[in-house]
């Protein structure tokens, strides 16, 4: 029997990375800047008191980085924002931070490192209340870059962009687990990464590699429904069905071969629903893109 988990009310915007990070002049912009504007959504999704909190945990600059997104969320018309600075464990575990974290309607990981990210957050009184909400509550979870890479159970923390095909010459942890069954890559296409992500699905075919171009997002609700947003290409790399796959059978240091990958490529507007089982109901689903609403 499959395991069910309970369904997310919570949303999730996962970012490629190199997102437009200036409101577009809507005079002047062209067509596919105006649209294309990532953090707009993420700002008209907002609920409640339309609170941001901006958790620069990932960057070893978090005050600069930080203040980019004050700026932005500020001209978007935005008057609560808060940014919370944790730089080790023990702040993780403080009354102080839960606190801020209970305010918040919408929080944003900023890019930077994503080792650092699960290092610090993982296990904390910080990271459990966030899951809590995301899976109660009506809350938007945005992550850049490092901040999306870390949103998955299986997480890419090294491997250069050319590598891949050599077993072993990827490394993986496990992230923040806001999504389970899915590994995130980001700067996906203007970084050459199919070939690492490839190998992480050989690893474990029953998870779905996401790989997110630049300035390209996927919204994520109901923890498995996904919306393309932004001006690039997602990348949905699909294994349950492959052949064909040495991973278990070479040695380390040597190529390892899969067949039967499906790939699919996401654009703006595009729907795709994850596959696996839905959180209630005994019939399996298989991945299938969407067609955009009209």
């Amino acid at each position: 029997m499959p395991i069910h988990f309970p369904t997310p009310k919570g949303l999730l915007l996962a970012i490629g990375g190199h997102e437009q990070r200036q409101a577009p002049d809507q005079k002047n912009a062209a067509p596919e800047q105006s649209s294309g504007f990532i953090l707009q959504r993420f700002v008209d999704e907002l609920k409640g008191q339309r609170t941001i909190v901006v958790l620069p945990v990932a960057s070893q600059e978090p005050k600069e980085a930080a203040q980019d997104y004050v700026s932005l969320f500020t001209s978007l018309g935005i008057e609560n924002i808060e940014v919370l600075d944790i730089q080790d464990r023990q702040q993780a575990n403080e009354a102080e931070a839960l606190e801020v974290i209970n305010r918040a309607d919408g929080v944003i990981f900023t890019g930077g490192d994503q080792l650092r990210l699960t290092a610090i957050l993982g296990g904390t009184h910080l990271l459990q209340r966030l899951t809590e909400r995301y899976i109660t509550e009506r809350i938007i979870i945005a992550g850049t870059s490092a901040g999306a890479a870390a949103m998955s159970t299986p997480m890419i923390y090294q491997g250069r962009n050319d590598a891949g095909f050599l077993k072993d010459e990827i490394h993986i942890t496990t992230g923040l687990q806001l999504m389970r069954d899915v590994a995130i890559d980001t700067h996906f296409i203007a970084r050459g990464r199919i070939v690492r992500m490839a190998q992480i699905i050989a690893t474990n075919p029953g998870c779905v590699g996401l790989g997110l171009e630049e300035d390209t997002a996927v919204l994520v609700t109901d923890g498995r429904e996904l919306e393309v947003l932004g001006t690039g290409m997602v990348t949905v790399v699909d294994g349950h069905e492959c052949t064909g796959n040495t991973i278990y059978e070479v040695q380390p240091g040597e190529v390892f071969s899969i067949r039967d990958l499906r790939v699919h490529l996401l654009a703006k507007g595009q729907r795709f629903t994850l596959p696996g089982y839905p959180a209630a109901g005994p019939k399996p689903t298989k991945g299938k893109p969407k067609e955009p609403e009209k």
